[in-house]
């Protein structure tokens, strides 16, 4: 560690000014637990570390007690795990008043490091707040528990929300006070946040060839940086297939044996064991979601075909050869989901051995709260009879009456076979208010 550029990387951050940052929609409990923001690269993590440093900074916390290191820093990088303390001493000779008072530490992406929880959870001990952002699945709560032994509460950030989209692109817009002009430009800005998703630098550019440029170096990204170099995978061409794969079947059922089936085929030797490690890397890297059949036996649920969905859905307009509006309202619908949780809820779907479908079971401390079908056409009586009998048979077979199908524009109640369906239009359910508490997982 070379302490002189330690010295200016904290100078640097000290003096300089913080930018003016989109508000999120993801509250942070307060707590004396380690606070761990996840998520996709380029989500927005850092950026929600830094507003929230100016949060406390306008509370009356004084900069100098804000310890901000970012490890992805190239003065940063060769920090080893034992040298953390270091750096605080530094901080501490250069900013004495500090030392009187706990410096708050931000870590982004100490996965970096080997062996960073080590060092975090030292600190944590002596009275350190902390926050910390990662773009690993791996400091979800249910895996950095056995690292920080429960000192956590972690929190998934992902791209923009429509309603931050919007707040985005529209500042002040209100999606509960709409005229019919209103109305024809919040569904075009609908459309375009499915063709393109929430990244916040894609929301910002204004270019689509410049938007694809940036989404498909996002998409290497993760390839080469989260799973190639973290993993060390000398197999290139296979990781990239499989990414291929998971985005071309986004909002699908996603079947491994049937991978290798396709890799076999054309002569291709690679184990089963294989492509699920790689796909459990994927997962890992936050790059996509797998969301288990519904049983209420919980081997089952593990060994069933899982659906997939992107971390955001403009990752799909990489791969797509004709726009599938109503498989990117389903993938949006999830995240949203996602985002929505509360503690103790888990997300699946549910399929009958006649194989009817119904998008996404809802359920929260093993109670069915809500069952969901996505279905843009509800005008195609065909469609709509098709989805609403596979959404009556899971009401009666889980025992579940809140019903709902977001549609593309059709807004109404009704009842089938006795049960109350709400009908709703996308763009409604994703600005309305959540009221679901946003829990640490």
């Amino acid at each position: 560690m070379d302490h002189l550029e330690i010295q200016e990387y904290l100078l640097d951050f000290q003096k300089r000014a913080l930018p003016e940052l989109a508000e999120r929609e993801l509250e942070v409990n307060k707590s004396k637990k380690i606070k761990s923001i996840i998520g996709p690269r380029r989500a927005g993590k850092t950026s929600f570390l830094l507003k929230k440093i100016g949060e406390l900074i306008v509370s009356g916390v004084e900069k100098e007690r804000i310890l901000y290191l970012n490890f992805e820093d190239p003065r940063l990088v060769d920090v080893h795990f034992k040298e953390i303390r270091d750096i605080i001493k530094i901080h501490w000779q250069l900013y004495p008043a500090s030392i009187s008072k706990k410096c708050i530490i931000f870590f982004d992406e100490p996965q970096m490091i080997d062996n960073w929880e080590i060092a975090v959870r030292a600190l944590h001990d002596e009275g350190f707040e902390i926050y910390l952002t990662g773009s690993s699945s791996r400091l979800l709560s249910r895996e950095i528990s056995t690292s920080l032994r429960g000192r956590t509460l972690s929190y998934l950030l992902l791209p923009f929300s429509f309603k931050e989209f919007l707040e985005m692109e529209h500042p002040g817009f209100d999606p509960n006070r709409l005229g019919s002009m209103e109305k024809s430009l919040l569904k075009g800005l609908l459309d375009q946040y499915l063709e393109f998703g929430g990244f916040p630098e894609i929301i910002l550019e204004e270019n689509p060839e410049t938007r694809l440029r940036i989404l498909s170096e996002y998409f290497n990204l993760v390839v080469y940086r989260d799973v190639v170099e973290r993993y060390k995978i000398k197999n290139t061409q296979l990781i990239k297939w499989l990414v291929k794969s998971l985005t071309v079947s986004y909002s699908k059922e996603f079947s491994v044996h049937k991978q290798y089936l396709t890799l076999k085929s054309k002569g291709i030797k690679v184990s089963k064991n294989t492509l699920y490690s790689y796909l459990s890397m994927l997962e890992d890297s936050v790059f996509v979601f797998l969301v288990p059949r519904f049983d209420y036996s919980i081997r089952k649920r593990d060994l069933s075909i899982h659906k997939v969905y992107l971390c955001d859905v403009g990752f799909a307009r990489l791969t797509e050869i004709s726009r599938d509006y109503g498989r990117k309202m389903e993938n949006v619908v999830f995240l949203e989901l996602e985002r929505r949780k509360r503690a103790l809820t888990d997300i699946f779907y549910w399929k009958n051995p006649q194989q009817e479908e119904v998008d996404f079971v809802v359920q929260t401390g093993g109670r069915v709260e809500q069952l969901i079908q996505v279905c843009r056409d509800v005008e195609d009586l065909d469609v709509k009879k098709r989805e609403v009998r596979a959404l009556v048979k899971a009401s009666d077979q889980l025992e579940c009456d809140d019903l709902l199908v977001i549609t593309g524009d059709y807004d109404s109640v009704e009842e089938h076979k006795g049960k109350s369906i709400r009908f709703i239009p996308l763009w409604m359910w994703m600005t309305l208010e959540c009221h679901s508490v946003r829990n640490g997982l």
